[in-house]
Formats: C-alpha cells, structure tokens, sequence
C-alpha cells in the first residue's frame, strides 16, 4: 500500500538536514517554526545536541504570526538575540509554516541585515523534503553568502562536502573520512559541517581539492569548482569498511545507504570478488555513479521488501531497522548504520 510503513519510522526531514550543516560553525540559527520542529531537530535528528553548544532557537509563531506574516517580530527576536551571544552569522531555516503562508525568505533576511552586523542569509526548506534536500539547500546558501574570495589554493587543503552525522552511522566517521585523506598525503582535511569553523568556511576558495561524500555535497562541489576553479571527486574515504577483508569470491550483494557510501562500497566488494553489486537508496542518487541496470530508489518499504524477494542475494547491507522487512531472507545481512534512517546508531 503507498505511503504505508509497518516498520520504518519517518527520515530526517530537509529542516534537519540545513541544520546539521550548520550546527558547529558558530552562528545563530533560527528554526522559523511554533516550536514543534526545532524540538524535533535538537531532541531526535542532532546527535550533537547532548555533547556540543550551539545557538538553536525556534522563532516560536504564533497563530496571528504566521496568519498575519509579522516577520518584524521575528526580525526584533533576532536582533535581541545577537545582542546576548557572540556570533559569526545568522540564518534562517524554513519548516511547513513559512512553506504554507509563503514567507519571503530574501525580504526577511535583508530585514534582519539592516538591523545585525553580521551576514544573514536564509535555507528555504519546508518539512516536506528529505534530509539531503535541505543539506544541499544549506551547502549552497553557506558558501554563496560566507565564502570569500580566494587569493591563491593551498596544495595541502581538502574540502569534504556531505559529512554530516545524518549521512553517517557513527560520530568517529568523520575522524575515519579524516585519517583516510591523510593517510592519501592531505595535511589540512576541512570536514564541513562536522568540524569546520566560520573562517574555513570563508576561506573555501583556498582548497586545492574538493571531495563529495553524498548527494547533498555535490552542488555545493560544482558551485565552489564555477565560483573558484575548484576540482572535486565523488567517492567516499574509507578506512575500515562492513566485511573488509572477507572473500567475496562469487556473492551477489545488495547495499541500502546513501548513495556515495553505496558506490564506494561497491568497489571494494568487487575488488573482493563480488560476482555482483546492487545499490538501493531511498535518497537522492547521483547520476555520475548510477548503474541502471543495477541501482533503484526507493519510495516503499514493499519496494525493499520485492526487491530481495525477487533477487537471490547472498548479502544484504543496510541499516539494521530494514533487517525485519526482510524475515523470508536466508542471506547473510550486514548492519551498516544510517543515522537519518534509524536515528539510535550514533556514538556520543
């Protein structure tokens, strides 16, 4: 039945996603909502929230707020709000409310310019995409309004786009992503979103590489290689991997994750001697590394569900939330965690 889910519970949503590329680089971020989805971000889609500050505030509308559109109000409680905390920035991320009454994003902004000495810049997200859409949406306006230009490249500077706690399984992945570009010869591994600072961020231009790690990296990847000349290269850094090292020799598998890890992951298994690789991801899939005859999205869990049934694989990896979709399968499944997914398969 569409729509209809017995066993997974719903993604990350875009909101989630903005503020996750935002979360550490010393701004104010203002969740334009009645309260409901900034508890929502900071009690279920941000691992960080319980180990690490950050300046997270709902703009708290009310009824005849979001009725009448008083976006002065709003302009007012940031302005008081920059006044008690030291900040590099604001933004403004959309939810549902400003989607329904159609909130001038840009006006607001330039609003709260006049009045902050600081840039201020707004991701219209609406509570009704995924998390990678709003992460993308984030990467984009974060580098337009922030990035400065770049008087020379640094050879030893890599910049990782898609880093995010909500594409991984595990807060140390970003160390792990970190390691494996060292271990490539990087002296300087800037992790944006998961580590980067306000002045990384400002000196974007500088890097001499750029690396996507997931879908929602790779706009950002071509505006900084159009604004910059900046190179980049899609795949994502390993160091350690589900069934590294085992004879694959002759296994037919199937891998459910985003779709960077998905494709990174396919090569190592067929360099392991995988007769066959598939990818799934109920995600945005990138067209560079998407094999049609064996890549599908994913909108159903009956999708998931057919998709096995139909295909005798002798691995399925994926989060472990997907392992009960499946109890007709007598394969081997391999846990491989996805924080947007089931939201519990972090270190903290």
């Amino acid at each position: 039945m569409k729509g209809l889910r017995k066993y997974l519970t719903p993604f990350a949503p875009d909101q989630s996603g903005a503020a996750s590329v935002l979360y550490d680089l010393g701004g104010i971020l203002v969740i334009c909502d009645a309260g409901g989805c900034a508890g929502n971000i900071c009690g279920f889609d941000e691992p960080r929230w319980s180990t690490q500050r950050s300046a997270v505030f709902s703009a708290g509308l009310r009824d005849m707020d979001a009725i009448l559109g008083r976006d002065d109000r709003l302009v007012q409680k940031l302005t008081d709000v920059s006044q008690r905390i030291d900040a590099n920035f604001a933004a403004v991320i959309g939810t549902p409310v400003p989607a329904v009454i159609g909130t001038d994003f840009q006006a607001l902004c330039r609003m709260a310019s006049r009045r902050l000495d600081m840039p201020v810049f707004s991701v219209a997200a609406n509570g009704m995409e995924l998390y990678d859409r709003g992460a993308q949406e984030a990467y984009l306006q974060m580098f337009r309004t922030l990035s400065k230009d770049a008087a020379g490249k640094d050879p030893g500077r890599i910049g990782v786009l898609g880093a995010i706690p909500l594409e991984l399984g595990d807060l140390t992945d970003s160390d792990k992503i970190a390691a494996s570009l060292r271990e490539e010869g990087w002296e300087q591994v800037v992790m944006y979103g998961m580590g980067a600072t306000f002045d990384d961020v400002c000196s974007a231009g500088s890097s001499a590489r750029n690396l996507v790690v997931s879908p929602s990296g790779l706009k950002a990847a071509e505006y900084l290689r159009e604004r910059f000349g900046t190179p980049f290269e899609i795949r994502y850094a390993m160091v350690d991997w589900p069934l590294r090292g085992e004879d694959l020799s002759g296994k037919k598998i199937l891998i459910v994750h985003q779709h960077v890890y998905a494709s990174s992951l396919r090569q190592r298994y067929l360099s392991q001697g995988a007769a066959e690789v598939r990818l799934a991801s109920w995600f945005e899939m990138i067209s560079e590394l998407l094999e049609p005859e064996r890549d599908c999205h994913l909108l159903e869990e009956d999708d998931l569900i057919g998709l096995v049934r139909n295909n005798s694989f002798d691995i399925v990896v994926a989060d472990e939330t997907m392992e009960p979709m499946l109890p007709f399968f007598c394969g081997r499944f391999v846990p491989a965690p996805h924080f947007a997914v089931s939201g519990k398969q972090v270190c903290v």
